[in-house]
């Protein structure tokens, strides 16, 4: 085995490409990225559906550091943001230090030389600090339904788009309506002969304000950056104001919910169409949903929203509970992400030989969603609690980069041979985090993807994100162990 490195990251995008252009520019050259595909960018790379877009404004969603000057719209599309992220990675020098088509297995912690020892599909290699900038969104989640495998005509998730099947003038059914749902299914049902929706559960499905910037603004926000700074400035203050209504006082979501009502009613005249695609539970206790052509796609003739819940699928079709199959010719699943198994199917062992899997059996929890007690040195982007329901996640992923970047400088300039959050600074954490959760409105009542099947809400940050910004703004070197080198 070669001589460890002092970093290793797992996964190049958003949040691996940013961990690395800020160690770099804190003068740690000898860092790895390791990234399982051919190419950066994470969710924005794998996700290339039609209609693929962002719901956070274009000048939100990019790093503090790295202004874009040229977004094309108010809300950026998929092949933009994969565009950026790929730019950012070549401009600020972190693509000679990316291994690709480079999969992690595994990774364990030996606590004699403070190193950790992490198994790939191309070797084993070595390192001082480990940083996993996996997502949450980065494992697709099929649903368990008989005869899945049994289809005879082609079938695939939303994440795995199959780009070589021609949808036009075919019958096709969409398993889920959720956030990748409603911007692909009005592509889709304008080149279909037949389509049937199969929803679940009815999302709320707001107006999204999207248009193309015009010449002159592009111009504008070009030559004039503290016009892009303001933009960003205000979009940041209007979007925090949401979390409100999502981490103190759900109530507001009253009037919101109304507007929703009637904005429903307008644009769907069909009395059944529009029961059908009513929520049947409080407004933000699962993620809000923008768009501004999902239900005038549901109201086309050609379209069928099946609430029945699905039994089964054959070779020819799907099947209903109550006995109708609908003969179809492709199968898309829109059905999400496992966004609660934060590094499956790696295996990472701590301390003691202690298992990831095992302490976060009843649910996954670390401080502050960064570090986790018993794995020293382990550090995770995008981790635990740190999702968010009203606001962009760079901002919060800019956080937990400033925060493991402070820690990874403190190892180095004391000479460290790891560090490890004391176990009672991460219960006192996550006791915190529970107890405020229970004043969210994700503690409505409803089964959404946020939380595990036992209920744990794991995901979500139950405040505002200049809070997590402040509780993450440097390392306190009483939360932790240390072991000299």
């Amino acid at each position: 085995m070669n001589s460890p490195h002092s970093v290793v990251i797992i996964g190049a995008g958003f949040a691996g490409v940013g961990m690395a252009i800020r160690l770099k520019q804190a003068g740690v050259r000898d860092l790895v990225v390791l990234e399982k595909a051919l190419e950066v960018g994470g969710t924005w790379r794998d996700n290339t559906y039609p209609g693929a877009a962002c719901d956070v404004p274009s000048h939100l969603y990019s790093y503090s550091f790295a202004p874009k000057t040229d977004w094309s719209r108010r809300y950026p599309v998929q092949e933009e943001i994969l565009g950026y992220v790929r730019d950012c990675a070549e401009r600020y020098g972190v693509t000679p230090h990316i291994r690709f088509g480079t999969e992690v297995r595994g990774a364990a912690f030996e606590e004699e030389t403070g190193l950790w020892r992490i198994r790939t599909t191309a070797g084993e290699l070595a390192s001082r600090v480990l940083i996993s900038a996996c997502g949450q969104l980065s494992r697709p989640a099929t649903p368990r339904i008989d005869g899945r495998d049994s289809f005879a005509g082609t079938s695939f998730h939303s994440a795995h788009w199959d780009h070589d099947c021609d949808l036009t003038g075919k019958r096709v059914a969409v398993v889920g309506t959720g956030a990748s749902a409603i911007q692909f299914v009005p592509p889709v049902a304008e080149v279909a002969e037949q389509l049937h929706v199969f929803q679940r559960s009815a999302p709320y499905v707001l107006d999204k304000p999207d248009r193309p910037y015009t010449a002159w603004e592009k111009l504008a926000l070009r030559r004039v950056p503290a016009l892009r700074t303001l933009s960003r400035a205000k979009t940041y203050v209007r979007l925090e104001s949401r979390a409100l209504a999502f981490v103190r006082y759900p109530r507001l979501f009253q009037q919101p919910a109304k507007a929703f009502r009637r904005r429903l009613a307008g644009q769907v005249a069909d009395p059944g169409l529009r029961r059908a695609l009513l929520p049947d539970y409080p407004m933000g206790c699962k993620r809000i949903l923008l768009s501004g052509d999902y239900y005038p796609a549901l109201a086309r003739s050609s379209v069928e929203l099946v609430t029945d819940p699905i039994e089964r699928i054959t070779p020819a079709g799907v099947v209903t509970r109550d006995g109708t199959e609908r003969r179809v010719d492709v199968i898309i699943y829109g059905t999400g992400f496992q966004a609660g198994d934060f590094l499956a199917p790696m295996r990472i062992t701590g301390r003691g030989g202690q298992d990831l899997d095992a302490a976060w059996r009843d649910g996954a929890e670390a401080y502050l969603g960064i570090t986790v007690s018993g794995f020293p040195n382990l550090f995770l982007l995008y981790g635990p609690n740190t999702n968010l329901s009203h606001s962009s996640i760079i901002y919060m992923l800019e956080s937990q980069i400033r925060y493991i970047r402070r820690c990874v400088e403190a190892i180095r300039r004391h000479r460290l041979s790891w560090i490890d959050v004391r176990p009672g600074v991460q219960r006192a954490f996550n006791r915190d985090v529970r107890r405020r959760m229970r004043a969210t409105v994700w503690e409505a009542g409803c089964t959404s993807w946020y939380r595990t099947a036992d209920g744990k809400q794991v995901t979500n940050w139950p405040g505002f994100t200049f809070a997590y910004r402040h509780a993450t703004r440097r390392p306190d070197p009483h939360d932790f162990l240390a072991r000299k080198a």
